[in-house]
């Protein structure tokens, strides 16, 4: 019988609400007090909602939540009920928290540290409400939508649909805000994978070898990490094996793989890379 859904706690929920909050501000000051003033853009919605309040008297708030919320309601059914109330409280606090920052002057008037600032809170502000279970953009939720008619990758879709803003965005503004709105948006994108991913990268490996209890052991005792056997056979010999799987930090894997290679030169190792790792008993051990 399968067992009944866990709900959020009230200190699980207490906690993506402050964090949601910090990362929705964030991107209010991203937008605000960096990006706009000087003319540069976000991908996304947040750039739709940018040229839109350019060319109307409507100011970006408004926007940033008109065009969002129409996308988050189409995708309800998609994305879940915890997920949609997350986000839409996440653009509502954007949305707030731009429409108190648009009478504020601007941080700086230099493009270039506009880019870099601008793009590195926007980045830190996205990446937090996404690693605690919501977002700031309608575009990711109508890709997922989109991907699932067209058979495109969901990444290969939001690529497409920022080329194109980036595009209008040269008619809109001038041709060089564009190619700084492209450096903000590779800026943001990749804050974005360091808050949701982290910095302490991991690496799951996958070992077989004949020797597979004396690698498993060697690893056990010199590295600090529990390893587990999978049953395996080979496809060409159809003997019958076991297969070494672990998880090591960055730092560990050269380590790693000189142990390996100093019991079985001809060990085969694939090595992948993780997001994150939660459980299991994933601590290092003492090394003996």
């Amino acid at each position: 019988m399968a067992k009944a859904h866990r709900g959020l706690s009230t200190l699980e929920i207490f906690k993506r609400f402050i964090f949601i909050s910090i990362g929705s501000i964030l991107m209010g000051l991203a937008l605000e007090l960096f990006l706009v003033p000087n003319n540069v853009i976000d991908g996304g919605i947040a750039g739709i909602s940018i040229m839109l309040a350019h060319l109307t008297p409507l100011p970006l708030s408004v926007y940033l939540f008109i065009v969002n919320v129409p996308f988050l309601i189409l995708g309800y059914k998609q994305i879940g009920k915890t997920f949609a109330i997350s986000t839409l409280y996440g653009i509502i606090v954007m949305s707030v928290t731009t429409s108190f920052l648009h009478h504020v002057h601007a941080f700086t008037e230099e493009k270039l540290l506009a880019v870099l600032f601008g793009g590195l809170i926007l980045g830190a502000g996205v990446g937090l409400v996404i690693r605690f279970g919501g977002s700031l953009d309608g575009v990711e939720i109508v890709s997922i939508l989109v991907s699932k008619k067209l058979r495109m990758p969901v990444g290969q879709i939001i690529m497409i649909f920022n080329v194109v803003i980036f595009v209008i965005a040269g008619f809109v503004f001038e041709w060089d805000s564009a190619m700084y709105s492209m450096f903000t948006y590779y800026i943001a994108i990749k804050l974005i994978d360091i808050v949701v991913e982290g910095l302490d990268e991991s690496k799951s490996v996958t070992i077989i070898s004949s020797e597979f209890e004396e690698i498993s052991q060697a690893i056990i005792d010199r590295l600090g990490r529990s390893t587990t056997f999978i049953h395996a056979r080979g496809g060409y010999s159809k003997e019958e094996t076991q297969m070494i799987y672990c998880v090591v930090s960055r730092l560990e894997l050269a380590k790693l793989k000189s142990i390996v290679q100093s019991i079985d030169e001809k060990a085969f190792i694939a090595i992948e890379h993780v997001s994150d790792v939660m459980g299991g008993g994933f601590s290092k051990g003492s090394i003996h």
